[in-house]
């Protein structure tokens, strides 16, 4: 990596956190309090940005996985598995966030509402797909079955999506939110979306040096020649 793309990282990073944690003050330290969930409602703040960023981290699985399928490309595969780890610590997040806010809510830590099902589901398809890509030995095999997973598991973020709006569901439709609310929003959702590119990008970066080292450990060591002395012909 080049003395410049060191700096531009870093100085992505430093602008990334800080504004993140700049997003969590406003958070707990201006934005006003809902007169009807009272203070829990704050993780509503996380909680939705960072389910939505679990969607665009799905989606780069899927289109890079669309990517390798089209052009058969190491980089589609490298950047389609770099993508589904990252959303599955995001959805991982979304549900756990979620449980606190249902336990305030609800009274329960859990129910199987139509969204919180396709959640569930989207956590688990993707965590399959970094379970089964090991077990296939075959560089080119497991990117083309990944590919072709990765396609299939794309379909559930819709249902997710939709099933609030087409099935009854316990989660509420909207939320009435204050100006000063809807800004906290905003500034959460700018600053989870870094926090995710920049993810992408430092797992990517990480998962081709992880490739580039096995493929050297996979190189047939070099036989060694014995270097023949001038003296030692006679």
């Amino acid at each position: 990596m080049t003395k410049l793309k060191k700096t531009l990282m870093t100085g992505y990073w430093l602008v990334t956190l800080a504004l993140f944690a700049f997003a969590i003050a406003v958070v707990f330290a201006w934005t006003p309090i809902e007169a009807t969930m009272g203070p829990v409602q704050k993780i509503f703040y996380l909680h939705l940005p960072i389910a939505i960023n679990t969607f665009l981290a799905c989606l780069v699985t899927f289109i890079a996985s669309v990517g390798y399928l089209w052009q058969r490309r190491q980089f589609w595969d490298d950047l389609a598995v770099s993508s589904a780890k990252v959303a599955v610590l995001l959805c991982s997040i979304v549900l756990l966030t979620g449980m606190i806010w249902g336990h305030s809510a609800w009274g329960r830590w859990w129910t199987w509402s139509p969204r919180l099902t396709f959640s569930l589901v989207l956590w688990l398809l993707y965590v399959a797909y970094l379970v089964i890509r090991p077990s296939i030995e075959s560089r080119e095999r497991r990117a083309l079955v990944s590919a072709v997973y990765g396609i299939v598991a794309f379909l559930d973020v819709p249902l997710v999506y939709l099933s609030v709006k087409l099935m009854p569901d316990i989660h509420p439709t909207s939320i009435q939110l204050a100006p000063e609310m809807k800004l906290t929003l905003l500034l959460c959702f700018v600053s989870v979306t870094l926090l995710t590119v920049g993810l992408i990008a430092a797992r990517y970066r990480l998962h081709r040096i992880e490739s580039a080292v096995g493929a050297g450990l996979d190189l047939p060591t070099p036989t060694k020649v014995p270097i023949t002395q001038p003296g030692d012909a006679a």
